[in-house]
Order: structure tokens, then sequence, then C-alpha cells
């Protein structure tokens, strides 16, 4: 089972930007896609961008598209969300997963390991 570890979390002001990080374990990093979710008090767990093995393939929520940028380093076993011009909106617990695919994928039902999640707060 790979163990998944995100960072970069934090509170910003509006229009501020993070960068989450998120560190696999194991050798089969590269084998498969990847998805940053999140998921707000009260609301169900959402996709916000997923990535395919190789990188050069993604997919981004219409809330999310032009602000964030999801990347990896197959090199270095980690994913990436760049979260630029952030909203008050995009205020939530963070979360990276791996999914069963080579493919990017936005069901949570293919996604097989979670993190633990990284709070993001946006202030207005």
């Amino acid at each position: 089972q790979v163990q998944l570890v995100e960072s970069g979390g934090g509170l910003v002001q509006a229009g501020g930007s993070l960068r989450l990080s998120c560190a696999a374990s194991g050798r089969t990093f590269s084998r498969y896609a990847m998805g940053w979710f999140r998921q707000a008090p009260g609301k169900e767990r959402e996709p916000v961008a997923t990535i395919n093995w190789s990188g050069d393939s993604t997919y981004y929520a219409d809330s999310v598209k032009g602000r964030f940028t999801i990347s990896r380093d197959n090199a270095k076993n980690t994913v990436y969300l760049q979260m630029n011009n952030l909203k008050p909106e995009d205020t939530a617990k963070y979360y990276c997963a791996r999914s069963s695919t080579t493919y990017r994928a936005t069901s949570l039902r293919l996604y097989d390991s979670w993190g633990q999640g990284t709070q993001v707060t946006v202030s207005s």
C-alpha cells in the first residue's frame, strides 16, 4: 500500500498563491495517475485536478481552470498543485490520491490510496 503525505497548505488572503506537494512512498509511483481532491465542511469530496501517469494529460474542475496547475515529478515520487489567484470558495481540506489507472480519472471510486489531507483557508 502506498503512503501519501501532503504538505503546503495554510492560510492565505484572496488573490494569493499556495503550492501543495504530495510525496508518495514505493517504487510504483510512475505507473499510476494521481489526483487532487478537496472537501469543504458539509460538502462532498470533489475532484480538483488529475494527471495521468506520464504527466502529459490533465483534468481540471471548471472552478479552478486557469488558476490551478497540477504537475508531477516521477523521479521524486511527488505530485504538485500550484494554486494561484485563490478565492474564499477554495477553502477546503485538500487530499492527494493515487488512481488504480494509468489514465487521468475523476471518479473517486478509481482512487485506492489517499493522504491525510492538508487544510487550505482563503480569507476575503
